[in-house]
């Protein structure tokens, strides 16, 4: 989860590295720091809570005139949320900042806790202990290669050695980092924004390289020792597309770009039809976790409906456990929108063992699981810095549903004529989803009925459902309140029982062949008291109840124009709750610990 960042060159060293957690802050802010040297002496400052009480602290402070130094923002694993925790760690020459998770921490800290006082509960500063020990008969190079190959888990860290002026090492393995290469700097990172404003030259590191920086120079060296040559590629990031744009919140910019990314992505793909054609398998297995599941979900009943695939939906964590019996031609389609997600990665690595092709549908061009998978389709979301996705999900529901749109027509199961109809259709979601996000106020009001509550359902049934579970999850994530989402049909066997005079119940209804049995439902609720908001489309629209109205479309687009409208109206609750939209408690963007 962490952001790390590193750097060394001519600019003001403290405001590089500040600057650069604050453009990672999404990834965690239980606490901040930075280790500072001159090439003489070592200052680290470390403070609980947000990279801007870091920046006050180290305001107050007179600071060394440093050349280089190291940054960490923090959400906390292994240890509770204290100064004592916080990172960068120093043990005797080593100092460092992590990103991941180490699963033989324990273990590794009583050995050495021989040797070395440990004064946190952190696995990083194992991790610093480890290194230093190796360093006493070794070079640096080497001593971080042999320590790192003790580690189990998974781990980025950038680290300075005491002794090895105006130098900094990197490695990595199941975590993302990226090396910035400027001129005459270098800036390391966890994602490409918190490099931007230096550079949009970049270098990715295999697991277990280790990398020499200087200001002036980088050094690849792989595990068995040899320099190896990196590639210098470039980001199509600009800057100012990680910005607010004057929007109180990323997750309200973001939302509002979804018709113009959706419109590039179906341009972009215009060209690439045949990457869209899973004809040839028998099977797909989607594998995710969060809202890339729930669009595997909408991706499941179009895939089966239309193309005639058989296909399940798995949580990556529980995935890479299971017993899987490959007994046809099989598809593993991996969702990620970091590529960099743990279970995600965890669970591509046993398919890989099985000899199963993979198919990633991920953002970030330079993870782990766009490296690693066998095919890889990128739904260029450009950065999407919100914890709770919006874009991300919007643009992984469109590709999934242009793979099950090109397999149905390819295996003649739609006609000529159905499947022209259906590209004028995708020409029109991007207006369409304008249309939704334009009417801001009805989701305003829709908010009061809701924000003051503390239980919130969701009903709906098929590919309903699936819109509905995303919906869910965003009031959850954003609003803190409590919300769950039920298959209709099922609110009889039970859970109707939580229904209470007021409680707000929001059903999906876009499906004709079950529009009467869901809104039966509906009704069982309204006579308990519940207080229900219908999402339907215009074709449908003949309740009574508060609703939210799209355009009716082809039931592979429908998706994308309803969950808009859901994104907003949590949006907007949690707006009247007071609550830290980007940053909602507990949580982090990039899942990279297991």
């Amino acid at each position: 989860m962490c952001g790390i960042v590193g750097y060394l060159g001519k600019r003001r060293v403290s405001e590089v590295l500040t600057g650069g957690l604050t453009t990672l802050e999404y990834r965690g802010y239980d606490s901040a720091g930075v280790a500072l040297s001159d090439g003489n002496t070592l200052q680290i400052v470390k403070k609980v809570g947000r990279v801007k009480e870091l920046e006050e602290k180290l305001s107050s402070m007179e600071l060394i005139d440093a050349t280089y130094g190291i940054a960490h923002t923090r959400w906390a694993t292994n240890g509770g949320v204290m100064d004592e925790n916080a990172h960068p760690h120093n043990v005797g020459r080593v100092t460092l900042v992590h990103n991941g998770i180490i699963e033989n921490a324990n273990a590794l800290k009583e050995s050495l806790s021989k040797e070395y006082d440990f004064q946190s509960e952190t696995d990083t500063e194992v991790i610093a202990a480890l290194i230093d020990k190796e360093l006493k008969a070794k070079d640096p190079v080497i001593a971080i290669r042999d320590a790192v190959k003790q580690l189990t888990g998974s781990f980025a860290l950038v680290i300075m050695i005491d002794g090895e002026s105006n130098k900094l090492y990197a490695t990595r393995k199941d975590s993302p980092f990226i090396i910035g290469i400027g001129k005459d700097e270098v800036v390391m990172a966890s994602d490409i924004p918190a490099i931007l404003d230096y550079t949009n030259k970049y270098m990715l590191l295999d697991t277990y390289e280790v990398a020499e920086l200087t200001a002036h120079d980088v050094k690849i060296y792989a595990e068995d020792g040899a320099i190896v040559s990196k590639e210098v590629k470039e980001t199509t990031y600009l800057k100012e597309e990680a910005g607010k744009n004057g929007y109180p919140h990323y997750m309200l910019k973001e939302m509002m770009e979804e018709p113009i990314v959706v419109e590039n992505l179906i341009n972009y793909y215009q060209d690439k039809l045949e990457k869209l054609d899973l004809s040839k398998y028998e099977e797909i297995h989607i594998v995710a976790c969060g809202s890339a599941m729930y669009a595997g979900m909408v991706g499941k009943s179009l895939l089966e409906k239309y193309a005639h695939i058989p296909t399940t939906v798995e949580v990556a964590s529980e995935y890479r456990y299971q017993t899987v019996l490959y007994t046809r031609k099989t598809l593993v389609i991996l969702i990620s929108q970091s590529g960099e997600t743990a279970d995600t990665i965890a669970a591509m690595n046993k398919v890989k063992e099985e000899g199963i092709d993979t198919l990633a549908i991920v953002n970030a061009e330079y993870s782990t699981i766009a490296n690693e998978a066998d095919n890889v389709l990128f739904i260029k979301a450009g950065p999407e810095i919100a914890v709770a996705t919006t874009k991300a999900y919007i643009l992984q529901t469109l590709v999934l549903t242009m793979l099950a749109r090109e397999t149905a027509h390819n295996k003649g199961l739609l006609t000529d004529d159905e499947y022209n109809s259906l590209i004028e259709d995708y020409k029109e979601i991007p207006r369409q989803i304008k249309s939704v996000l334009e009417k801001r106020d009805l989701y305003k009001n829709l908010a009061k009925e809701i924000y003051k509550h503390e239980d919130v359902f969701f009903i709906g049934r098929g590919i309903d459902y699936s819109m509905s579970m995303e919906g869910s999850l965003k009031i959850k994530e954003i609003s803190y309140i409590h919300s769950e989402t039920f298959q209709a049909g099922e609110l009889k066997h039970g859970t109707i029982s939580l229904i209470d005079e007021g409680t707000p119940v929001i059903a999906i209804i876009t499906d004709e062949l079950t529009k009467d049995k869901t809104y039966a439902n509906v009704l069982e609720v309204v006579a308990r008291g519940a207080k229900v908001i219908i999402a339907t489309t215009e074709k449908l629209d003949n309740y009574e109840e508060l609703k939210i109205v799209v355009s009716t479309t082809s039931e592979f687009v429908q998706p994308l124009l309803v969950v808009p409208g859901l994104q907003l109206l949590a949006y907007e609750i949690a707006v009247l709750r007071g609550c830290d939209i980007d940053k909602p408690k507990n949580l982090a963007k990039s899942v990279t610990v297991e």
